[in-house]
């Protein structure tokens, strides 16, 4: 397979307008949030990096090279944009702590600075954060601001489709074409390039299902056969488990509805809903059958996704918006709901 379709559907219908989207790196700022604080004490050291044009995994390289450890030892929550100005914690296990005392951070490399260190008890895994708390400027605005406007009142109350954004499948859709490979054994990958193809393969599969239930306006509604998610946790409610306070729920933003990460196992979800999830096996068997035979289990996303503390202001022209989204989600799944063409 090729030729890979990439546009998505709006809940909004059509974009507002055009955006000059990272003209700069600050006018994309990304901060971390974790669940925690830093202890004060343990073997393994945080520290709190600001990086601008840099990717995550070089600058966990970089901080390995100077404290004289091996990449393993290293451990970051999340991976994040090279594309402009982040903040996020990383960890380094340093048994005894007299051995950090001399070790020169300036030499993380250009565009990196270590702000603050702390010492923990245990190390940083992938995917122990709360979210990411984003600071976005557009530029050279081309659409009425009024409209603009609106739609991010809507956004703010209704939520978003929670899309994969589109820098999961790589250029042109590469990561899939090697996805299909690696399942037809004609490409042999390593592990952590194995991880990236099976993730964009889950993605692009959920990414179908949300855009089908977005053409049809059901991705907000509840139906009978829908399996929910709590706004705050990966707890689920199965359609035969509801209560009489779901619909209220719901209706609030405690609860959501979700799509099936495809893997190994039974659909949770029931009629009409269950018919729909079921056809992604018949319209892209050979991911959903690489999927499960790499061992992937069934596992559930939220469908919707709400921005919190969303807000925004007209500075000169530009639209300055920030919000905070929880891991997983992706600023660009809100910004294309208003503009087109950001990626």
């Amino acid at each position: 397979m090729s030729d890979w379709d990439m546009t998505l559907p709006r809940a909004g219908c059509d974009a507002c307008g055009r955006a000059a989207f990272k003209v700069a790196p600050e006018d994309f700022r990304v901060e971390e949030i974790l669940p925690f604080e830093p202890c004060g004490e343990g073997e393994h050291l945080y520290l709190w990096v600001e990086k601008v044009g840099q990717n995550t995994q070089w600058v966990a390289r970089n901080l390995a090279r100077i404290a004289g450890i091996t990449p393993s030892s290293v451990g970051y929550a999340g991976l994040k944009d090279r594309q402009g100005v982040t903040l996020q914690w990383f960890s380094l296990q340093l048994p005894g702590k007299g051995r950090a005392d001399d070790l020169d951070w300036s030499s993380c490399g250009e565009g990196v600075s270590v702000l603050k260190t702390a010492w923990h008890n245990r190390k940083l895994r992938q995917g122990a954060l709360s979210g990411n708390r984003f600071e976005i400027r557009l530029q050279d605005i081309m659409g009425n601001p009024d409209e603009i406007d609106d739609r991010l009142r809507g956004i703010s109350l209704n939520g978003v489709p929670n899309y994969f954004g589109m820098q999961r499948f790589g250029f042109d859709g590469g990561n899939l074409d090697k996805a299909l490979a690696f399942f037809a054994r004609k490409l042999r990958l390593k592990r952590d390039q194995k991880s990236i193809m099976l993730s964009a393969a889950r993605s692009w599969l959920f990414n179908q299902l949300l855009a089908q239930r977005v053409r049809e306006q059901t991705w907000s509604c509840l139906l009978d056969g829908d399996v929910l998610t709590f706004r705050d946790s990966h707890s689920l409610i199965l359609p035969e488990r509801r209560d009489a306070t779901v619909s209220e729920r719901f209706v609030s933003g405690e609860l959501h509805n979700t799509g099936p990460l495809w893997g190994r196992g039974s659909l949770l979800s029931e009629g009409e809903v269950n018919t729909w999830e079921t056809s992604l096996a018949e319209r892209w068997p050979e991911l959903c059958h690489g999927l499960e035979n790499a061992g992937m289990n069934q596992e559930r996303r939220a469908l919707r996704v709400t921005p919190e503390s969303m807000d925004w202001c007209w500075v000169e022209g530009s639209l300055l918006i920030s919000f905070f989204l929880p891991k997983g989600t992706y600023a660009t799944a809100v910004l294309n709901e208003v503009f087109e063409n950001i990626s």
